[in-house]
């Protein structure tokens, strides 16, 4: 079994922030309405980010190609997020900024 490398270790810290932010803008977003994809975009990243740090932990094979959805899937919640108002939005907004970057690197 491969260990985690340093450059995966950082992006799963970074998936796993992003996560729990994503979460927290879900339920952030409760009750409020939206004028775009927040909060389900949220859920949907909150999905990728998970199954990227799994595919991640254990080096498998295919987690490169997680990461590339993964950052994908970041900015666009990033876009939807950071044109809310709301302080969880924009700190979602900026954690599913850093976990693109973090999942572009790995991805490359």
């Amino acid at each position: 079994m491969a260990t985690v490398t340093a450059n995966y270790q950082d992006c799963i810290e970074a998936c796993n922030v992003c996560l729990a932010d994503c979460l927290a803008c879900v339920e952030g977003m409760l009750g409020k309405e939206s004028m775009n994809d927040c909060p389900k975009c949220c859920l949907e990243c909150a999905a990728i980010c998970r199954a990227c740090v799994e595919a991640m932990a254990i080096g498998g094979k295919h987690a490169g190609a997680f990461c590339k959805l993964c950052a994908e899937v970041c900015q666009y919640c990033a876009d939807q997020c950071g044109a809310h108002d709301h302080d969880h939005c924009q700190k979602c907004a900026e954690s599913c900024r850093r976990c693109a970057e973090s999942c572009q690197a790995v991805a490359a």
